[in-house]
């Protein structure tokens, strides 16, 4: 989306070349001890700043000094400062000096005007969110429960309706505004509402959100395709391989409902109660059809979500199946206390051969560096309300996995989903040793601590 912008350039004017770059040594170790004030230089290398400034040595220091003058000088030109020192609006000095803040400025201004003229470009017409009636929710859980809030926030006229399988989840939703079984404790907007009946529910809805697991998806859209009109696009947000086939969601929906339909796939790193919590979140909507992702994009876009698009179908969906596994490698690693070292070595093992397999499957560089392939692998596998790191914790100290899935009232889809990635490994003729240990523990081959072992102790190689 940014590929064709350059911040800090003018139509007809070219960036100064005069502008010196200043590095300020700190001479002694105490220096280090505390960080300096945001936006206040500390006093050493105010002082050394000025020595440097009285006495240049030599010719390099005068030709420093004239560039800074003259980069000084442009500055305040620019800038319409007064002869006097340049001071925050906290009235302390400021961190930079004057040529590096004019051009930070410039920079930052010249992002704001392209903010502004693509807003105007895209906003003409009627948006998706205003030209939209009726939302389905497919499924009652955490995370579609908190799209389809974010969306019934945007327009409170809007009709967003959740088709549930339990009756009594489904009455709670009615009647407390809450969804007790999967958000207890967050108010749900009045115009979201929970029904059974898939025939009422998807009636007139311009959208259906799929955030049924991905185990359970086939036998639930086969179940729908007779009630669901073939130009109602599918947004996903279910992640996952299914088993025994292997297949991803952009495979499963049209095998399900025998046929194309229109279909977004949504990823990134989002965490349903920081969603309900209105805090910013980044996603990324795919699809073949570019002109959906777009649709999608302006759909959930709000001050609290920025929505990226792709055309990376493949990627985005291997990347968020992938990451619930490594989620609970790194979950062992907790689970085991085997420190900060073990768990950034073992996650960047595991990025490794995500790109690994993902490259072989069809994924592009820029989506597996993107949100849907780190962003989701950082918050996954660092974050204390990802449910796959929580199996990895309990079992890296000592709980049986049938016990935690039984205690769990959430669906951690890494679980199921490692078997099929060894599988697809195996296809692609791709190693994966993080990945492959996961699945190995899960059942019952190794214990958590064996397979750290097992892996440490594996030749060592060249980084690839």
């Amino acid at each position: 989306m940014l590929s064709s912008f350059k911040p800090g350039s003018r139509a007809g004017q070219r960036p100064s070349r005069s502008v010196s770059l200043r590095v300020v040594a700190l001479e002694r170790d105490e220096d280090y001890e505390q960080p300096p004030e945001a936006g206040v230089l500390p006093d050493v290398a105010r002082r050394l700043e000025a020595d440097r400034s009285s006495s240049p040595t030599g010719t390099a220091g005068a030709a420093m000094q004239q560039q800074q003058a003259a980069a000084s000088a442009a500055a305040a030109e620019l800038a319409g400062a007064s002869s006097g020192p340049a001071v925050s609006p906290a009235g302390l000095s400021p961190l930079y000096p004057p040529a590096e803040r004019s051009q930070i400025q410039e920079s930052w201004d010249a992002l704001m005007r392209w903010s502004k003229t693509f807003s105007k470009r895209s906003g003409s017409g009627l948006s998706p969110i205003e030209a939209a009636d009726k939302v389905v929710v497919f499924g009652g859980g955490s995370f579609g429960t908190a799209m389809g809030s974010s969306l019934a926030l945007k327009k409170p006229q809007l009709d967003v309706v959740l088709l549930l399988r339990d009756p009594y989840l489904c009455k709670d939703i009615n009647s407390s505004h809450c969804n007790t079984k999967y958000l207890p404790g967050f108010t749900l907007p009045r115009n979201v509402r929970a029904t059974t009946d898939a025939a009422e529910a998807i009636a007139g809805a311009q959208y259906a959100v799929h955030a049924v697991p991905v185990q359970h998806s086939r036998a639930f859209l086969t179940g729908v395709r007779e009630v669901l009109p073939k130009d109602v696009p599918i947004i996903c947000v279910s992640k996952g391989l299914e088993v025994g086939s292997g297949c991803m969601m952009s495979e499963v929906i049209p095998s399900a409902l025998g046929r194309r339909q229109p279909a977004v796939f949504l990823s990134g790193p989002s965490f349903a109660k920081e969603v309900m919590q209105g805090r910013p979140t980044g996603v990324v909507a795919a699809s073949k059809d570019a002109a959906l992702a777009r649709e999608i994009q302006e759909l959930f876009a709000s001050p609290c979500m920025r929505v990226n698009t792709s055309t990376d179908v493949t990627g985005v969906e291997i990347c968020g199946a992938l990451k619930n596994v490594l989620a609970i490698a790194a979950g062992i690693v907790e689970g085991l206390d085997l420190g900060h070292n073990a768990l950034a070595a073992l996650i960047a093992q595991g990025c490794a051969e995500i790109r690994w397999l993902s490259q072989k499957v069809g994924a592009k560089p820029a989506t597996i560096s993107g949100l849907s392939g780190l962003g989701d692998i950082m918050l996954t596998c660092y974050g204390d309300l990802s449910r796959n790191r929580a199996v990895g914790v309990r079992l890296g100290r000592g709980e049986k996995l049938h016990d935690i899935l039984a205690s769990s009232t959430q669906v951690a889809e890494g679980v199921a989903t490692a078997g099929v990635v060894v599988g697809l490994a195996r296809k692609y003729r791709v190693s994966l040793p993080v990945l492959t240990a996961v699945a190995q523990v899960l059942d019952s081959n190794l214990e958590p601590a064996e397979a750290v072992a097992a892996v440490m102790n594996l030749p060592q190689i060249e980084e690839r």
